[in-house]
């Protein structure tokens, strides 16, 4: 607590929130659940990632976070045992 002009002043918090971006990848050799679960889960352990969308049809993979780092997100995707599209 802080006098400030003869008032009390009790705190004042402010939080910087960081804008969350969208990378999305083509991967290669999803076609089923087990392999949209896979990969899901491998994303989702990188450190920013606020979730993980997949589309099996066009094998399209969209994560959303802050300070995304593409290098550990292709890692995640091979290690999930499937190849990100150059």
């Amino acid at each position: 607590m802080n006098t400030l002009a003869g008032y009390i002043v009790y705190g004042i918090r402010t939080e910087e929130r960081e804008m969350s971006e969208t990378t999305t990848y083509t991967v290669r050799g999803m076609h089923c659940g087990h392999c949209e679960a896979a990969v899901k889960h491998e994303l989702q352990r990188v450190e920013g990632v606020e979730s993980v969308t997949v589309d099996l049809e066009s094998k399209l993979v969209s994560v959303t976070g802050s300070e995304l780092d593409d290098a550990a997100l292709r890692a995640a995707v091979d290690e999930a045992g499937y190849e990100v599209a150059a």
